[in-house]
C-alpha cells in the first residue's frame, strides 16, 4: 500500500488541512470556498507570504546576530575595552559543577579607580537559565538573569542598585529568527507620572545576503514632567567574508563608527575601528567674549590593534591617534595560575598606568580539578597526550 505524502500548508491557508475523523463519526471538510481562500485580499497576502518565504529560503540567509554585537569581534576580542585595569588585584575562582554551571570568584583590588577593593560573584546556569550576582564591600549589587524560551525568544533582566548612584533596571527581549533578530529593550520604564517615562529601544538586524546585513535602532526616551521627548534613529551595515569582517554604523548624533577585523592566522586577529564626529561649537567674539554664532567642528579617532594567542598565553595591544599606546598580557603559569598585566601610556599627555594581578582557579571536586589541569576532557575522557593519572 502506498503511503501518501503530505505537503506542508500555511497555518493560513484553513482549507488544506486534513481533519482526523472518528469511527462512526463523519466530519464534514472544510468548504473549498471557505474564508480564507474565497476572500480575495486574504488570498492575495497568503500567496504573497508563501511566496517571500520560498524566495528567502532559496537564498540561504544566516543570521546576523544583534546590532549589540555589531563589532564585537574588534571592540570585545581584539581591543583592551574589556579586559584593561590599573593597580593591584587578585582573582580567585572556584567551580562547583559544569552541569549545570556553578561557580564563585572573589576579587581584590588595590590603587584601582573603577575595580572596588572586594567584590563577590556568582554565577549559575543551565540549557534555559543564566543567572549572575555581583556585590561589593559597599554593598552595591548588579545582577542579570537571562531565561530562553526557545531557541529563538531570550527575556533578559538586568538590575543595579549602587551606592550612591540611582539604581537602574532594564527589560530586554531577544527574537533570533533564521535571518533576522529583533531586539526590544526599555530603561527604567515608568507609567507613575502620567505616562511613560524612561528609555525605550528597538533595534533590526536583517541579511540581505550570506554574507552582508542591514538594519537600524531607533530609541525614545522621555523623562518625567513636561519635559519633551526625544527620538534618535541609527542606521548599520556588516559584511562577514569569514576571515574578515567590516562594520559602520550612523548614528543619529551626526557620528560615524566603522571598523575592519581580519583573521591575520590561526593565532593572530587584527582590527582597526575609526570614529568621525561633528558638533556645532560656539564661536564668541574677539572683543567682547560674547557668543556670535556657531561652527561645526568635526573631531575623529582611529585605533590599531592586535591579538595573540599563544599555547599559554594571550597578547592583545592597540595604538590610538590620540597618542595612547595599550598592552595586555595573560599568562598562565600553572593549571591553574595565571598571572595578568596591563599597561597604557599617553604620549601627548605624558602619563601612564600599570595593572598587575594574579588569577586562581580552583575546583570544587577532583574531576573539575584534573579538567582544569588538562588532564581529561569535559565526560570525564583521558585527553591523548596528557600525562597518565
Amino acid at each position: 500500500m502506498s503511503q501518501q505524502q503530505s505537503t506542508p500548508v500555511p497555518i493560513t491557508d484553513l482549507t488544506k488541512f486534513t481533519i482526523p475523523t472518528l469511527p462512526g463519526v463523519t466530519t464534514a471538510p472544510p468548504k473549498a470556498n471557505g474564508f480564507w481562500s474565497s476572500n480575495p485580499v486574504f488570498s492575495y497576502l497568503n500567496d504573497v507570504y508563501i511566496t517571500i518565504s520560498e524566495h528567502r529560503k532559496s537564498l540561504g540567509l544566516t543570521n546576523p546576530g544583534t546590532i549589540e554585537n555589531l563589532n564585537k569581534e574588534v571592540s570585545r576580542d581584539v581591543f583592551l575595552n574589556q579586559y584593561f585595569f590599573t593597580g593591584l588585584r587578585a582573582d580567585l575562582n572556584k567551580a562547583f559543577s559544569m552541569s549545570p554551571v556553578f561557580q564563585t570568584s572573589h576579587t581584590l583590588s588595590i590603587g584601582s579607580n573603577v575595580l572596588p577593593p572586594y567584590a563577590f560573584s556568582a554565577l549559575y546556569a543551565t540549557d534555559d537559565y543564566f543567572i549572575q550576582g555581583n556585590i561589593d564591600n559597599e554593598l552595591s549589587f548588579s545582577g542579570r538573569i537571562n531565561y530562553g524560551w526557545n531557541k529563538y525568544n531570550i527575556s533578559k533582566v538586568t538590575l543595579q542598585l549602587a551606592h550612591g548612584q540611582p539604581s537602574m533596571v532594564q527589560l530586554e527581549q531577544d527574537y533570533q529568527a533564521s535571518d533576522f533578530s529583533i531586539n526590544l529593550k526599555t530603561l527604567n520604564p515608568s507609567l507613575l507620572s502620567g505616562g511613560f517615562s524612561g528609555v525605550a529601544v528597538a533595534s533590526l538586524l536583517q541579511s540581505l545576503t550570506p554574507k552582508f546585513a542591514v538594519g537600524l535602532e531607533a530609541m525614545f526616551s522621555k523623562q518625567p514632567g513636561p519635559v519633551p521627548p526625544e527620538t534618535l534613529v541609527s542606521y548599520v551595515a556588516r559584511y562577514n567574508a569569514g576571515n574578515w569582517i567590516a562594520s559602520a554604523q550612523i548614528q543619529a548624533q551626526g557620528a560615524l563608527v566603522a571598523s575592519f577585523w581580519r583573521k591575520v592566522s590561526d593565532k593572530v586577529e587584527a582590527g582597526v575601528e575609526t570614529q568621525i564626529a561633528a558638533s556645532l561649537k560656539p564661536v564668541n567674539d574677539p572683543l567682547l567674549g560674547t557668543p556670535i554664532g556657531f561652527e561645526t567642528a568635526v573631531e575623529g579617532q582611529t585605533t590599531i590593534g592586535a591579538k595573540y594567542e599563544y599555547r599559554s598565553a594571550v597578547f592583545r595591544g592597540q595604538l590610538d591617534s590620540n597618542g595612547k599606546v595599550g598592552a595586555f598580557l595573560e599568562k598562565r603559569i600553572l593549571p591553574t595560575v595565571s598571572i595578568l598585566f596591563s599597561g597604557e601610556i599617553d604620549q601627548f599627555k605624558q602619563s601612564s598606568r600599570l595593572g598587575l594581578g594574579l588569577q586562581f582557579e580552583a575546583a570544587g571536586n577532583e574531576q573539575l580539578m584534573l579538567m582544569q589541569q588538562g588532564l581529561i576532557d569535559a565526560n570525564g575522557n583521558p585527553v591523548p597526550g596528557a600525562p597518565q593519572l
